[in-house]
C-alpha cells in the first residue's frame, strides 16, 4: 500500500467517523416524548401501556402498545424509537397513545 493510499484510507475513515457522530448526536438531541408535553397530553400518551386512562380512553385494550403500532418506527426489540406524531421525538415501546393502529 502506497502512502497516498493510506492518507486516503485514513481521511476517509476520518470523514466516516465525523458523519457518524453527528448522526449520533442529531438523534440523541431529539430526545424522548415526554408524558407532560403538549402533544403527548393531546393523544392522551404514557409511557407504560398500563397507565393509560381507562375512563378517557375506552377503545385501550392491554395488548396495545407503540411498540406493535403502526406508526411505531423503532425497531423490533428496541426499548423506543421514532413515532412521527411527536416529530424526531422517540416514544417507549412500553407506550401508548390514543392515535394507536394494529401494526399490519
Amino acid at each position: 500500500m502506497s502512502v497516498s493510499n493510506r492518507r486516503t484510507f485514513l481521511f476517509q475513515i476520518a470523514a466516516t467517523g465525523t458523519v457518524l457522530a453527528a448522526a449520533t448526536q442529531a438523534r440523541a438531541a431529539a430526545g424522548m416524548v415526554e408524558e407532560k408535553d403538549p402533544q403527548a397530553v393531546a393523544l392522551g400518551y404514557v409511557t407504560v401501556s398500563a397507565k393509560a386512562d381507562a375512563k378517557k380512553y375506552p377503545k385501550h385494550a392491554a395488548d396495545q402498545h407503540c411498540g406493535n403500532c403502526q406508526l411505531y418506527q423503532g425497531k423490533p426489540g428496541e426499548a423506543n424509537g421514532p413515532c412521527p406524531l411527536f416529530g424526531e421525538k422517540h416514544v417507549m415501546a412500553t407506550g401508548w397513545c390514543s392515535a394507536w393502529s394494529k401494526k399490519a
